[in-house]
C-alpha cells in the first residue's frame, strides 16, 4: 500500500521543508521506499538533497503540464538509499496562470501520482507544499491521503492554523473526502524557553492526540545541513536534531503500519 502525505503550513520558516527532507531520509533509513515531491517553486527540498538548480532538467512543472510522459524521466535518485525525488524550480510559480482555464487543474498532481503508483515502487510519497494556500497546495491536498503540519513553537504559532484547517476541510468536503490530518510536528523547540512549553501545551490541547511525541529542537546542525546539500541525519548522525527526526520517523512508520493493517 502506498500512502501519500502532504507536509503543509502556509506560514514560511516553520521547518516544513527541513522536516520533509529529514523525515523522508529517516524513513528511508528504516527501510521504507520514499518518493519526495518538491512542490515549492523555491525548490528548497531539491537543494537540501544536494540537487543544484542547473541540474534540474526535468521538474514537477514539466510533469504537471505533460502527465502522459513516462514518470521515470522525472524521478531522480537522491544520494540516499531508498529516497527518490521529483525536483522543482522557479518555473513552477507560473503554473497557476498556465492552467487557469482548465477545470480539472486541481486533479493534475493526483493524476501523475496515480501513474507513478502503477509501478508500486514506493511505500510513502511525501509532498513538500509551498508556504501558501495556492493552487499548488490544493493540488497536493487533492492528491493526498493525509496531511502533516509542522508548527513552530513560537508566540504566533497557532495564528493562521485555523485558516489552514478550513482549507483542509473545504478540500475534504468538495474534492477529497478521505483526506485527514495525520499529525502535527512541533519544531524549533527550546526547552529553556518557557514560551515553547506554553505553545506545546496549547498545540496539544488544540490538536489533541494528533501532536507527535517527538519534538524537533532548535539545533545549529539542522540549520547548517541544507547548505551542504544533506539532511541533518547524514550531516551529523549524533546531534539532537538527528535523534529527534529518527524518533519522529518511528512514530510515522507506526502510523503507516496501522493504516496498512486496517
Amino acid at each position: 500500500m502506498i500512502k501519500i502525505i502532504s507536509i503543509i503550513n502556509q506560514k514560511g520558516g516553520v521547518g516544513k521543508t527541513t522536516s520533509t527532507i529529514n523525515l523522508g531520509c529517516a524513513l528511508a533509513n528504516q527501510g521504507q521506499k520514499i518518493l519526495l515531491i518538491d512542490l515549492d517553486p523555491q525548490g528548497n527540498a531539491s537543494t537540501g538533497l544536494g540537487i543544484e538548480p542547473e541540474t534540474r532538467l526535468k521538474t514537477i512543472y514539466e510533469f504537471l503540464l505533460n502527465p502522459e510522459l513516462d514518470p521515470s524521466a522525472f524521478i531522480i535518485n537522491s544520494n540516499i538509499d531508498n529516497l527518490d525525488i521529483i525536483t522543482a524550480n522557479v518555473d513552477l510559480s507560473g503554473l497557476e496562470t498556465e492552467v487557469a482555464e482548465n477545470n480539472k487543474r486541481a486533479f493534475f498532481l493526483k493524476e501523475i501520482i496515480a501513474r507513478i503508483n502503477e509501478k508500486n515502487e514506493y511505500n510513502q510519497i511525501l509532498i513538500d507544499c509551498p508556504p501558501s494556500l495556492s493552487l499548488l497546495t490544493i493540488m497536493a491536498l487533492v492528491a493526498s491521503d493525509t496531511v502533516i503540519i509542522p508548527l513552530q513553537t513560537e508566540f504566533f504559532a497557532l495564528e493562521g492554523v485555523s485558516q489552514l484547517i478550513k482549507t483542509i476541510e473545504r478540500v475534504k468536503q468538495n474534492l477529497n473526502k478521505a483526506l485527514d490530518i495525520q499529525g502535527v510536528i512541533l519544531t524549533m523547540y527550546d526547552k529553556r524557553n518557557k514560551l515553547c512549553s506554553q505553545v506545546e501545551s496549547e498545540a496539544r490541547r488544540y490538536f489533541n492526540n494528533k501532536v507527535y511525541k517527538s519534538v524537533i529542537p532548535r539545533n545549529v546542525r539542522i540549520s547548517e545541513a541544507p547548505s551542504h546539500g544533506l539532511p541533518v541525519i547524514k550531516y551529523d548522525k549524533n546531534c539532537t536534531g538527528t535523534l529527534a527526526y529518527q524518533n519522529l520517523a518511528k512514530e510515522v512508520l507506526e502510523q503507516y503500519k496501522d493504516s496498512v493493517a486496517a
